[in-house]
């Protein structure tokens, strides 16, 4: 049984809901290792930004294979 467009967003969502926490956590250490200088705010639009694009993404690879099981399946 395939995953609904729903499930697959569901599923997106959630995933990236946990690396969210993790990533915002680690630009405080990250960014000043790489040299650069921010502070809360910035970092949690950061992370925000990349979250969306990250949400984006597994969707997309979640439909492109979903389509493609079902392909091989018919």
């Amino acid at each position: 049984m395939s995953q609904t467009k729903k499930q697959s967003l569901k599923e997106a969502v959630t995933n990236t809901a946990v690396g969210f926490v993790i990533s915002y956590l680690s630009t405080f250490a990250i960014f000043p290792l790489v040299g650069f200088h921010s502070n809360p705010s910035k970092n949690l639009v950061i992370t925000i930004y990349f979250t969306i694009i990250s949400i984006l993404r597994s969707y997309v690879i979640r439909r492109w294979f979903n389509n493609k099981v079902q392909s091989i399946r018919n």
